[in-house]
């Protein structure tokens, strides 16, 4: 499990990045980088990090499940992720 602390600052991150998209779009085509600058840093999308949906964790992700490997391995093998079985050949 992640530190909480990790965790709340990837969602506001993410909150950052969905409230200035627009504005940022915005100013990258009028090319006013000068504007750009004085948005937030945590804004830019560059910035986030994927992260485990169940436990936080950052490395070890497979973004077409959204959890890490060791989530996935646990539940895979607890049967909870549809269409997904151990190999055996």
């Amino acid at each position: 499990m992640a530190k909480t602390s990790q965790v709340a600052r990837q969602n506001k991150r993410i909150r950052l990045v969905n409230k200035y998209a627009e504005k940022r779009k915005e100013l990258k085509s009028k090319g006013d980088y000068d504007s750009l600058a004085q948005l937030p840093r945590n804004s830019n999308p560059i910035r986030l990090h994927n992260r485990c949906a169940v436990t936080g964790r950052a490395r070890g992700f497979y973004r077409k499940f959204g959890i890490s490997r060791l989530t996935f391995r646990k539940m895979a093998l607890e049967g909870k992720i549809p269409g997904v079985r151990k190999a055996s050949w």
